[in-house]
């Protein structure tokens, strides 16, 4: 069965900073292993498509636990990914290899989350936070206090991120949390630049109304993911309580 024949290694600790970019395999970082490794499994060789499963594994079970809330479903989702990738090989023109997956990985969730619409229960809002988000994963020692503390704020924000409709969470997810430029964001997502643009801007807006009051809670976001200072005109971005959006 080919899900047994990948190898595929859960890391429960998806935080941006070890997501983000590829790992060197054997040495050579870079799209040119990418494309390599994928036109050698395009001709039917697994042990190169392996290759490309553990470079780029963490930052799909990343995009997948974000968009999901969940650590099997993630799973699930991830794995379906790679399944699906080495199943459309040969559909693969050459382009980068990361956005590829990402945007089979996207696509796979919206799936997932919109066969969950159709159920009586099993609610995104309902799934449990199983792994520790990055803005939950910073303070390397604290007493027990500081820990509940913040595991409450750290559940406060994936609510809050939860609530959002799948293209701005995606878009969000993609840019502000993992990293990714808007050029391979529109890739992804199959939109355009300015469209991923104004789907993040809606998204913080709804984000920044939602944790309104909860001054501590908008910090620790921007804090701990790619969100700039300043917005798209250049001026500081807002946060709760804030004039204007």
């Amino acid at each position: 069965m080919l899900r047994r024949r990948l190898r595929l290694r859960w890391d429960r600790d998806p935080t941006p900073e070890t997501t983000a970019a590829s790992p060197p395999v054997g040495g050579v970082p870079g799209p040119d292993d990418d494309h390599a490794m994928m036109a050698a499994a395009r001709t039917g060789d697994l042990a190169a498509f392996n290759a490309l499963v553990e470079r780029h594994q963490r930052v799909v079970f990343a995009v997948c636990y974000r968009l999901l809330g969940d650590t099997a479903s993630a799973e699930d989702a991830a794995q379906d990914t790679f399944v699906r990738a080495w199943q459309s090989a040969g559909g693969w023109q050459g382009g980068l290899v990361r956005p590829w997956l990402l945007r089979i990985a996207t696509n796979r969730c919206y799936d997932v989350l919109r066969s969950r619409a159709r159920r009586p229960t099993g609610s995104l809002d309902a799934a449990p936070v199983e792994v520790e988000p990055r803005w939950s994963s910073q303070v390397e020692t604290e007493d027990a206090e500081g820990h509940a503390a913040r595991a409450e704020l750290s559940a406060r924000l994936e609510r809050a991120l939860a609530t959002l409709p799948f293209d701005q969470r995606a878009a969000i997810v993609l840019v502000d949390i993992q990293g990714v430029s808007y050029e391979e964001a529109s890739q992804i997502m199959g939109a355009a630049i300015g469209t991923v643009k104004s789907r993040i801007s809606r998204g913080r807006a709804r984000l920044r109304d939602d944790l309104r009051g909860d001054g501590a809670a908008w910090e620790h976001f921007t804090r701990h993911t790619r969100l700039p200072a300043t917005d798209e005109t250049g001026r500081a971005a807002s946060g709760p309580g804030d004039e204007g959006v």
